[in-house]
């Protein structure tokens, strides 16, 4: 399966890690230096979860983020999963 959230779509994201050397003009070097950017994934926090639908009678199993299911908790289940075409 995909790294995606099935609620809100999220999905891997491409940025960069900056490395910096030096000493910083506070502590009485020079100045941080950027020497290199490597490329790096940042990865959504994705849980699998079974979710009790009661308008359903029945548990439905979501690939969600933590953010997708603190929705869950504030919408409730069956408008949320409605909402995102999962039932």
């Amino acid at each position: 399966m995909s790294r995606r959230c099935q609620i809100t779509g999220v999905g891997p994201v491409r940025g960069r890690r900056i490395i910096r050397s030096g000493k910083a003009k506070k502590k009485g070097g020079i100045g941080l230096h950027v020497t290199k950017e490597v490329k790096r994934t940042f990865m959504p926090n994705l849980q699998t979860k079974r979710i009790w639908v009661p308008e359903l009678k029945r548990h439905v199993r979501v690939k969600l983020t933590a953010k997708a299911l603190k929705t869950i908790d504030k919408n409730g289940a069956y408008r949320t999963l409605k909402g995102a075409g999962l039932i």
